[in-house]
């Protein structure tokens, strides 16, 4: 089966279902380098938008995708960093929905809405699932590292503005970090933010993959129940997932090119080569241990593997 560069998955999400990833910009290309990111530490750290791939190759790869029998729920423009770096993000999304009828989902960590291209440019998605992981300047710059020209008041500033005018779908994350930003009144200055932006779901999330930092951890139940309670949102731990799906038909190869894009543990791997009927998983594995291309991260002990 063909191998694409700009499109990976379905990934499973416990937010959307099954989730067709499209990567529009270069890897590791972020106004953030936060300190729980699960890609490691951001190798371009950008202010503003910039131009990267054609819009016509990304749709026309995503055209020649869809002609596969696969389940999807959602497309989701994600990239490996910060989507909405891409200069040609109206025209991608606007190229998307004309091709299919699924919901076009944007992530993005919020920075980029200070310009009114990027807010113009979301208007056009379904879904748009910002982050806010801070309720001050010193929380902001210690949890998400951004660029040092990024101004954390403008970006709640535009947050607010565009939870105004969009008619979309608008579903906040918040990560929270053990020692980062999970004091009471940390949770309480992002709750007086929350308060002004007129969003339709807030999730939860803690950093259950390896993070950038080895010395990230999560925060404890008891105090997990504390944020759930004051910032009234869901926990991403308690939804449900999907399932891994690769078009490759070799199956190291295929977890190869899925974790290129979305880190794994050793339980999805195994889970996936389940699915694929897989008759010898314990030799993908150690070709998965042995790659000079892989990390291999042992974190709250078990085992993922991501790409180097």
């Amino acid at each position: 089966m063909k191998e694409y560069n700009y499109i990976f998955g379905p990934i499973p999400s416990r937010r959307m279902g099954n989730s067709l990833g499209i990567s529009s910009i270069e890897k590791r290309s972020c106004t953030y380098s936060c300190v729980y990111c699960q890609l490691g530490r951001t190798k371009n750290l950008m202010k503003e938008p910039k131009k990267f791939f054609k819009t016509e190759d990304i749709l026309e790869e995503f055209k020649e995708y869809l002609k596969e029998d696969v389940d999807i729920d959602v497309v989701t423009v994600v990239g490996e960093g910060e989507p909405t770096l891409s200069d040609d993000l109206e025209e991608l999304i606007l190229g998307l929905k004309a091709i299919t009828d699924k919901p076009v989902a944007v992530i993005t960590n919020g920075s980029m809405l200070v310009y009114e291209k990027v807010r113009k440019a979301l208007k056009a998605a379904d879904i748009v699932l910002p982050s806010l992981d801070a309720g001050d300047e010193e929380t902001f710059r210690k949890i998400n590292r951004p660029n040092a020209k990024i101004d954390f008041n403008k970006i709640t500033e535009a947050l607010v503005q565009f939870s105004k005018e969009y008619n979309g779908e608008l579903w906040m994350e918040t990560m929270i970090v053990k020692g980062f930003n999970d004091k009471t009144e940390e949770l309480y200055a992002i709750r007086k933010i929350l308060d002004r932006i007129d969003y339709d779901r807030l999730y939860i999330n803690t950093p259950v993959r390896p993070p950038a930092e080895s010395y990230v951890e999560e925060p404890s139940k008891e105090k997990l129940d504390e944020v759930i309670r004051i910032l009234r949102g869901t926990s991403i731990q308690m939804l449900s997932s999907g399932t891994f799906f690769s078009e490759i038909t070799d199956d190291f190869e295929a977890i190869k090119s899925i974790i290129s894009r979305h880190p794994m543990n050793k339980f999805e791997v195994e889970s996936f080569l389940n699915s694929r009927k897989c008759r010898d998983k314990e030799e993908v594995l150690r070709k998965l241990k042995n790659h000079a291309d892989i990390d291999v991260v042992s974190y709250k002990n078990y085992t993922t593997y991501r790409l180097k």
